[in-house]
């Protein structure tokens, strides 16, 4: 009421004498069509929201339809790699999941795994709120769930160096892959997180690893998400002699890692015994035939994080895996008439065929062109994680998928192909480890 009163007030003194018509009724009048309208507005915009509640259900019902038929009706447990503690503990509020990439994406991705997995570390195994005890640093770090990820990460952000203590060796012909994340709002100021490689280290004196440190004979990886405040993603490499002067640099932009895509990144290195490819997703960003030095023998893995972070900013690493050396695939299967792969990933309990998966598929697919009247017999194999009959099913359902892939990607005859599964009665390595665990996880194809 006083506020319409002030308004006749107002009214009466601005408007001119021979207007003032019964000023207080089309005030009145006015003010109950804002009222009106500011109603209808407040009303609409409850029936967007309400509309767009229904469109997300019904999208979320669709995927978890997605997700069941993906599990191939296994249910929980079923078909190894499952992870009871993701999203409980402290969580690192990352959110948002995108759609499964098709193996398409992943067309020009030529990378091949490693032949016998040496590092298999997912962090299962480690507390909630915890530092991995066989990892060493002089920060600090902890091991996070992350909401829309599987699985759990390791959470480092302040600055400092980080040792994963079980690497003690590097072999001249080695595959490397990590997925990496970063907080959503990553700050542009927050300098580059570091992966270098030496041949030698002390590894009681952490700093002098550090980011701007020049070890003899390193090689270092920078890698720096799209990030708040403007810039694009980076990629970068340098190398040093063995006084520690640098030899050769080079950034490229790279805009997969971001932070705002709520999606992480695989990082995959191959090298072969001088040379050097460096992957981003399904991009090679660098492809150096001398990067690493002929006569030093490297044994050392150090991630370095941001020197000079912004507060808040954090990196997220998980799924580390070192695996020796690449395949000779051709020689293999041809002349051995035997050929495994660790390259042929799978989702947790599902046939679908992850995409990081085309390089291992492309190889095979090169051998069975070049070598059109070879014949192979397809044999999916698990470890022992869940039921003994569902991952037998498991297996006999991978093998099915992996010759659908060979002939619908690849126009490998499908009358060339047998396929069946082993489950995890054939076992590879031990089942009481990570590393044997992943062994067994595995592809054979063997020449009839």
């Amino acid at each position: 009421m006083k506020n319409l009163t002030a308004l006749v007030v107002f009214a009466l003194l601005v408007i001119p004498f021979n207007a003032q018509i019964d000023v207080g009724g089309m005030v009145k009048n006015k003010v109950n069509q804002r009222v009106e309208q500011k109603t209808n507005q407040a009303i609409d915009k409850t029936l967007d929201k309400t509309e767009e509640g229904v469109k997300e259900a019904a999208k979320g019902d669709k995927k978890k339809s997605k997700s069941k038929e993906a599990g191939n009706e296994a249910g929980p447990g079923a078909g190894e790699e499952q992870n009871s503690n993701t999203n409980s503990g402290t969580e690192a509020k990352r959110t948002g999941t995108s759609a499964p990439a098709g193996l398409k994406t992943y067309s020009k991705f030529d990378f091949v795994p490693g032949e016998k997995i040496l590092v298999e570390d997912n962090f299962a195994s480690v507390a909630i709120g915890d530092f991995p005890a066989d990892w060493n640093t002089n920060g600090s770090g902890e091991i996070v769930t992350v909401e829309g990820a599987e699985g759990k990460w390791l959470m480092i952000g302040k600055e400092g160096v980080f040792i994963p203590d079980y690497i003690t060796d590097l072999p001249e012909n080695f595959t490397m892959q990590f997925d990496l994340q970063c907080n959503e709002g990553f700050n542009y100021y927050t300098d580059w997180t570091t992966f270098t490689f030496l041949p030698t280290a002390n590894r009681q004196k952490l700093n002098d690893f550090g980011r701007f440190s020049h070890p003899a004979n390193a090689v270092r990886i920078g890698i720096h998400p799209t990030a708040a405040g403007g810039g694009t993603g980076r990629t970068s490499f340098q190398t040093y002699d063995n006084g520690g002067s640098e030899l050769m640099n080079n950034e490229v932009f790279t805009s997969e890692f971001n932070n705002s895509s709520k999606t992480n990144i695989k990082v995959s290195i191959w090298r072969q015994k001088q040379r050097l490819r460096v992957y981003i997703n399904e991009e090679k960003v660098f492809d150096v035939p001398r990067a690493f030095d002929a006569s030093a023998k490297y044994n050392t893995f150090i991630l370095g994080t941001p020197e000079g972070s912004q507060k808040g900013d954090r990196i997220l690493i998980s799924n580390i895996r070192l695996a020796v050396g690449a395949p000779d695939t051709r020689s293999k299967l041809i002349t051995e008439g035997k050929f495994v792969t660790h390259g042929i990933l799978f989702d947790s309990g599902s046939d679908r065929i992850k995409p990081e998966s085309y390089g291992a598929l492309k190889d095979i697919a090169a051998v069975l062109t070049e070598n059109p009247t070879v014949k192979v017999k397809i044999i999916g194999h698990t470890d022992s994680d869940g039921d003994e009959s569902t991952n037998l099913d498991l297996s006999k359902k991978r093998a099915a998928a992996v010759k659908e892939s060979l002939s619908k990607e690849f126009a490998i005859d499908a009358s060339r192909m047998e396929t069946d599964g082993k489950g995890e009665s054939a076992p590879a390595d031990k089942n009481d480890t990570p590393v044997g665990k992943a062994n067994n996880r595995r592809v054979e194809f063997v020449k009839l």
